[in-house]
C-alpha cells in the first residue's frame, strides 16, 4: 500500500514511541515530531480514518496491524539506508537525517539490493 510520507513518519513515529513508553498520545507524538498538537490531531485522525491507528477513550494510540506492517517497514528501511550511509563514510548524524529522505522515494526493488548488500557487512 502507497500512503504518504507524512503518514508514514507518523507511523513510524508511533512505533518508535511505544517501543520506549507503554502509552502514546499525540502530545507525544507533537513533542518526538516537534509539530503544534492540532497539527497532529488532525493527522491522527486521518490515520484512524484509514484503519492505520485506533485510538481509546484515555488518549492512547496503537497501530491496526496494517498501521504496524507500514510502521515497521519504513523503519527497516530508515535503519537499513542508515547503516549503509555511516559505512560508506557518512556521519552519523548526516546519515540519520538522509535516510530519512531517502527512506520514502527508494523503489522495492533498490531497498531489497541495498538490503541484501548489507547483510553480507554484518
Amino acid at each position: 500500500m502507497i500512503i504518504g510520507e507524512s503518514a508514514e513518519n507518523y507511523l513510524e513515529t508511533i512505533l518508535i514511541l511505544g517501543q520506549k513508553k507503554p502509552v502514546v498520545r499525540s502530545v507525544d507524538i507533537a513533542a518526538e515530531l516537534g509539530y503544534s498538537k492540532p497539527s497532529v490531531c488532525v493527522a491522527m485522525r486521518n490515520l484512524r480514518e484509514k484503519g492505520f491507528i485506533n485510538t481509546d477513550s484515555d488518549g492512547s494510540i496503537t497501530l491496526t496491524d496494517s498501521g504496524k506492517e507500514i510502521a515497521e517497514n519504513v523503519l527497516q528501511r530508515h535503519e537499513t539506508i542508515t547503516d549503509w550511509l555511516i559505512r560508506i563514510g557518512v556521519s552519523k548524524d548526516q546519515a540519520a537525517i538522509d535516510a530519512c529522505r531517502i527512506e520514502h522515494v527508494i523503489s522495492r526493488e533498490s531497498f531489497e539490493c541495498l538490503r541484501k548488500s548489507e547483510e553480507q557487512f554484518k
